[in-house]
């Protein structure tokens, strides 16, 4: 029987937290009267340099593992790791997340039964409880884009005009459409990718999450946060030797995305428009986390 769900893991030095992650995923699930599988594949960019296969393979024996000859990188990793699996569901979800049976149950009913859903996330929780604002966004303006880099979003998290960037002003315990979610668990059917493709492999690191979400709008398929069940998001924070190089690597990644998808005649006027926004907010940004001591790397 086709199994109900593949859970698709890029890892990377991810030997910590893999245990944690791939353990947190139930093996089967009940189905209309039936027990079905669920297949996990880690996909292992490090080249097993820290021993994350053979750890698994003692520890995790349900998983199935691959080797690519290289780091492939988040969006081409995901895609290798889809290529080897036949879920009727399926999840890319980040090897620093911990699961839950109830939340994966959840998000597989609702998208199976709302087929104008395209990709879904449950709220993502940080360790001392507090939400991961990366799991429901929108796709910002460059009002929106200034008003988080210049601190205002955080200054008034519940202004309609602030805060626009993480919805901060929507209720955290409720569902509704967004424009983007966060690559550290995106959900979605296999017909879907099957319409909308996979990441485009353009994108090495950051912006592929962003990309895909941005894509399945365009197929008319919805982007949902159902915050009525939650994960939990480790999500590592950078030393600080790492924090600007990490920052730029974001802010680049997210001009890509809006080069690509804003500015699809290549006008000349809208990508300087653009180089010069991503440019302002990446130095806004840099700067205040020199100042405020922060060395978190925000993604987009």
């Amino acid at each position: 029987m086709t199994p109900l769900l593949s859970v698709i893991i890029v890892a990377y030095k991810s030997r910590d937290e893999i245990l944690a992650c791939v353990n947190s995923v139930p093996t089967t699930l009940p189905d209309r009267g039936v027990t079905r599988d669920v297949e996990i594949i880690v996909v292992d960019n490090n080249g097993n340099a820290d021993g994350v296969i053979d750890l698994l393979a003692e520890h995790a024996p349900q998983v199935r593992c691959e080797l690519p000859p290289s780091n492939l990188g988040f969006g081409r990793g995901n895609n290798l790791g889809y290529h080897h699996s036949r879920g009727e569901c399926v999840l890319f979800l980040n090897p620093d997340t911990v699961c839950n049976a109830t939340a994966i149950r959840h998000c597989i009913d609702r998208i199976r039964l709302e087929r104008t859903i395209g990709l879904i996330s449950p709220r993502l929780e940080l360790p001392d409880g507090s939400m991961d604002l990366a799991c429901r966004r929108s796709i910002p303006t460059l009002w929106d884009g200034f008003c988080r880099a210049s601190g205002l979003a955080r200054a008034f998290p519940n202004s309609r005009r602030f805060a626009r960037y993480n919805l901060t002003f929507m209720p955290v315990g409720d569902t509704y459409a967004v424009g983007a979610i966060n690559g550290a668990f995106m959900m979605t059917r296999r017909d879907c990718l099957g319409d909308v493709g996979l990441f485009d492999p353009a994108f090495f690191m950051y912006g592929d999450d962003l990309d895909l979400c941005i894509r399945f709008a365009q197929h008319g398929l919805r982007i949902v946060y159902d915050g009525r069940v939650a994960i939990t998001h480790i999500k590592g924070v950078s030393v600080a030797r790492e924090h600007a190089s990490m920052s730029r690597a974001i802010f680049d990644a997210n001009l890509a995305v809006y080069l690509k998808h804003f500015n699809p005649r290549g006008s000349r006027l809208v990508a300087l428009k653009y180089r010069a926004a991503f440019g302002l907010w990446k130095w806004i940004a840099l700067a205040r986390g020199w100042l405020t001591g922060r060395r978190k790397v925000q993604p987009m």
